[in-house]
């Protein structure tokens, strides 16, 4: 049996572009099993710090830790989805399939994954179709569908609904549940007050690069402990 990839601990994370601290001292540490919301205004941090994690980024200074592993054997047990998904020029099936072959799967089992797959995600009439024709919140989902084929043990999402309209944005909510369901820890950032509120067990609040709060999301949103927490929960523009 593989060694377990949670928890994932960060320690005194820092993260400096063109002389300005994106993130400054950050420390956390993540369990399996509740969904994990990363929340704050634009610019907080939120998408730097899921892409550090996921190892597209080097840190500044601080560490990064998945149960121990070495970052590769870690990264390859991870997916992650980007606010804008960047999709092949290929039909769906054929985006999904792509990322098995890359992955080494048997051509004979390939089929019916990829069949699986866009079942889970509502997309199975649309198999031949060219991916890039699909509406914005068909191509989130497929996207997701295809980060999800290989079974990843934590699938990190930036922004999933960002741009989605209120039908849209509860398709890809459906999916999140139903692969955290399934059993892969859910990492994702999000600005969006109601999507946290409805998908989070937990919540880091992030503000200007650092974490002012983790807590439970019931916690949370009954009852912040951090003064800037409580006033954007409150609509307030924080500057």
């Amino acid at each position: 049996m593989p060694p377990p990839l949670m928890p994932l601990v960060v320690r005194d994370l820092t993260y400096v572009a063109g002389g300005k601290a994106i993130l400054d001292g950050v420390s956390l540490r993540l369990e399996t099993g509740a969904r994990t919301v990363i929340l704050g205004p634009n610019g907080a941090g939120k998408s730097v710090l899921l892409r550090l994690c996921h190892g597209l980024l080097e840190p500044t200074a601080g560490h990064i830790r998945w149960g121990g592993l070495d970052p590769a054997t870690a990264r390859s047990r991870q997916s992650m989805v980007f606010q804008r998904p960047v999709l092949l020029r290929r039909s769906v099936a054929a985006n999904i399939e792509h990322v098995l072959k890359v992955k080494g799967v048997a051509r004979a089992h390939r089929l019916p994954m990829v069949t699986e797959a866009l079942a889970g995600a509502g997309l199975a009439s649309l198999a031949r179709q060219p991916a890039r024709t699909l509406s914005g919140g068909e191509q989130q989902r497929l996207a997701i569908a295809r980060a999800r084929v290989t079974a990843p043990d934590v699938l990190l999402l930036d922004e999933p609904t960002s741009s989605l309209d209120p039908d849209a944005t509860r398709a890809v909510e459906e999916l999140i549940r139903a692969i955290e369901a399934a059993g892969t820890k859910i990492i994702m950032t999000t600005h969006d007050l109601g999507q946290a509120r409805r998908l989070a067990d937990e919540v880091l609040f992030l503000n200007r690069g650092r974490l002012l709060e983790h807590s439970a999301a019931a916690e949370f949103f009954r009852r912040p402990r951090d003064p800037l927490a409580a006033r954007f929960l409150s609509g307030s523009l924080l500057t």
